[in-house]
């Protein structure tokens, strides 16, 4: 199984993409969030995704670099089915509040003739804390975040070689998450810059984290590998090695700093 990390900004950057990820299994994929607009075409497709192999999508929370990249992942299974390309099912997978939201949107924005699979091809599925979804081998077992600023889920996935993976979305880890990420092989987490620069770029004051305390936390929690993104974009250029060079210097584990479009094989930390 390969991650696709198709975007690593955060909310308001214009040099990368925003922060959502696909796990391929095969051509198969499940995609986790989709940015803040139809830039998720051309991820998708510079990563070698067909949206005619997507089943699967998990939507962790109702923001708008999260959310509205959806409606063109709809749009795009949408015309597929009408041109008889597709084959099955969508299940996009999400909270009461984000079903609330985004629902009634792709029925607001997308023509009749594509709408018209919303419910049917296309299914919003609401999903709470405790649920075990499956796909692609995996079993999901979703999470609250316990965000502080929008209701916001998580999961932990048990790949098909047994590995554990952990999404948190896009804030800190709570301490209530933290039993939940303990020992995993795999941990997804923001970090919205370095700790040397949180005067200029005010995570704490947007309720995210450093660098610096993503990897204190993840070597405290006995991390296997640890990938960092939902990043700033303004020091793209020296991002991978200057953040990696942070988290090394209180985390012993393995630190991935992706770029847009990078694949890390999900087996032995092997990329």
């Amino acid at each position: 199984m390969d991650l696709i990390l198709l975007g690593t900004g955060n909310a308001m950057v214009t040099r990368c993409y925003n922060t959502c990820f696909a796990l391929r299994q095969g051509e198969d994929f499940l995609l986790v969030d989709a940015g803040g607009g139809n830039g998720i075409l051309r991820q998708t497709e510079d990563a070698g995704l067909s949206f005619t192999h997507l089943h699967h999508l998990f939507v962790t929370h109702a923001h708008t670099d999260h959310v509205l990249g959806v409606v063109w992942v709809v749009r795009a299974v949408a015309s597929l089915i009408n041109k008889g390309s597709y084959h099955g099912t969508l299940t996009i997978w999400c909270h009461d509040v984000v079903l609330g939201i985004l629902e009634p949107l792709c029925r607001a924005l997308l023509p009749a003739k594509l709408s018209r699979h919303i419910g049917e091809s296309i299914r919003f599925v609401p999903i709470a804390p405790g649920d075990s979804l499956h796909c692609l081998g995996m079993e999901l077992t979703v999470f609250d975040i316990f965000s502080t600023k929008a209701k916001q889920y998580g999961f932990r996935a048990v790949l098909p070689d047994g590995q554990v993976l952990v999404c948190l979305g896009d804030e800190p880890c709570h301490p209530d998450c933290q039993e939940l990420v303990r020992g995993c092989d795999w941990l997804l987490t923001e970090a919205f810059c370095l700790y040397d620069d949180r005067e200029e770029f005010h995570p704490y004051e947007k309720h995210h984290s450093t660098v610096l305390d993503a990897a204190k936390l993840a070597q405290a929690l006995d991390v296997r590998h640890l990938i960092l993104y939902h990043t700033e974009d303004q020091t793209l250029a020296t991002r991978k090695e200057r953040y990696s060079a942070e988290a090394r210097s209180v985390y012993h584990g393995q630190v991935f700093v992706p770029d847009d479009l990078e694949i890390i094989r999900l087996s032995g930390g092997d990329k």
